[in-house]
């Protein structure tokens, strides 16, 4: 009995990726929720509700940023201490994570465990699985020890703090800000440093390396040591359009927020033109699910809320840090279109033929976002008392993991705290990755039914 009870496990949660890697993902949530219950997590040294301690774990592990208590006042240094390593353990992946330690222990991998960090990672073939770890690894190393020593440098010399708190607070935000989370130890994220592009251009810059995705950061490093080598260069469609697409909505949304905001008394009015453009460019890279926020979100107008929210709903490229349906699904989509209206049969971008079931995968991820947020605002809107357009931004920035909020969050019911729990866990994993992880077989159809054209539109 009990070697039938582990091989119907190993069938269920362990010889399927996706599956196992929702399961790893709810059990450090858990994990994190327990250990920030206790006394010990909170400044006061009361016990933390499971609620409010089950709200923070998730964002935290989700890399989402929307928190119900004040993180740099509520948490102990314990607690952001555990808030801090549930934000990395997020990011990394922890299906990553697991393949890395075993690299490091026994120096190879088993091919279940493979397949199973090729889920997490998205690298392109079993044989590069070891390679991306050991890069993802690196990188993101890299990216935080260089980013949180400039920011505790720029801590310790332009605002005066202690070595110590200089130090900690640097590494804090870096790694907040490459995994894409918005955590910050202020009650107002960095509106303390709206003027200070030493301190906010390098924050932009983590959360635009971490949300790339590893596997265009990794392709970029390689193809530069080829370059330098044999003088070629040659990138996948994968990093064209990631890259492209991100540049494109970088300067879309930098162009929009300070249109739309120039003038706003409680955004960028009272800021000179070379701070506007600063502050329209940090709020377009934050809304690419990173959540940190240098004006106030509340004050912003109802035509800048929506293009957030655009913008958030998209999210970053796949398989980093950050959150949404990807950039590389928005441009399937956008291709797609141009293809439809041009009367061509198959979507054609940088020279290259979009595969059919990448269409329809671009199209199924969309769609079921779509859903998930559509069915989360009608949720919401049954139990907190708030404008449309405050709850709709809520639902979406939980969905897309950006932690941006017009202000509503600490106010939610028990009831709205756990809807926006689901939706974060959710965004994090992907529909896809979770409504695969909830099938309990796979079919393969064995025969073609006569194929029919309904009208559409």
């Amino acid at each position: 009995m009990a070697g039938r009870a582990t091989w119907v496990w190993q069938k269920l949660f362990t010889t399927h990726p996706a599956r196992t890697v929702v399961m790893a993902f709810a059990a450090v949530i858990l994990g994190g929720t327990a250990v920030l219950t206790l006394p010990l997590a909170s400044e006061d040294g009361g016990a933390t509700g499971f609620v409010t301690a089950l709200f923070t774990a998730t964002s935290a592990v989700c890399v989402t940023g929307l928190v119900v208590v004040d993180t740099g006042t509520y948490w102990s240094g314990f607690g952001e201490g555990v808030i801090l390593a549930l934000i990395q353990v997020g990011g990394f992946g922890i299906m990553t994570l697991a393949s890395l330690l075993g690299i490091l222990v026994s120096g190879k991998l088993r091919l279940r465990m493979q397949l199973t960090a090729q889920a997490e990672t998205k690298s392109l073939g079993i044989g590069d699985v070891r390679r991306v770890l050991i890069g993802v690894g690196k990188t993101t190393a890299a990216v935080e020890l260089a980013v949180g020593a400039w920011l505790a440098l720029r801590f310790r010399l332009g605002y005066g703090m202690p070595i110590g708190e200089s130090v900690y607070h640097g590494a804090f935000h870096a790694v907040s800000a490459f995994n894409n989370a918005g955590f910050g130890l202020r009650p107002d994220s960095l509106t303390m440093f709206a003027s200070d592009p030493l301190v906010t251009l390098p924050v932009s810059v983590a959360v635009i390396l971490g949300g790339l995705g590893f596997p265009v950061l990794l392709e970029l490093l390689r193809h530069r040591d080829r370059r330098r080598t044999t003088g070629r260069r040659g990138w996948s469609l994968h990093t064209k359009l990631t890259l492209v697409t991100t540049a494109g909505l970088l300067l879309t949304g930098t162009v929009l927020t300070c249109l739309l905001e120039w003038g706003n008394p409680g955004t960028l009015g009272p800021l000179h033109w070379g701070e506007k453009l600063l502050n329209g460019f940090f709020h377009s890279t934050m809304s690419r699910t990173a959540g940190f926020n240098a004006i106030d979100i509340g004050a912003m107008e109802a035509s800048t809320l929506l293009m957030t929210c655009t913008l958030m709903f998209v999210g970053g490229g796949s398989a980093g840090t950050a959150g949404g349906i990807k950039v590389t699904t928005f441009a399937v989509l956008a291709a797609a279109m141009v293809a439809e209206a041009r009367g061509e049969p198959h979507s054609m971008v940088m020279g290259r033929r979009i595969a059919p079931h990448a269409l329809r995968q671009a199209l199924t991820v969309a769609l079921l976002g779509v859903g998930f947020v559509t069915a989360a605002t009608l949720a919401l809107l049954t139990v907190v008392e708030a404008p449309l357009q405050a709850v709709l931004f809520e639902a979406v920035s939980a969905f897309g993991t950006v932690g941006l909020s017009t202000g509503i969050t600490g106010d939610l019911p028990v009831s709205g705290e756990l809807i926006v729990i689901l939706l974060m866990f959710v965004g994090r994993l992907g529909p896809v990755t979770l409504v695969s992880a909830l099938a309990l077989r796979e079919r393969t159809r064995r025969y073609e039914l006569p194929e029919e054209r309904p009208v559409i539109g």
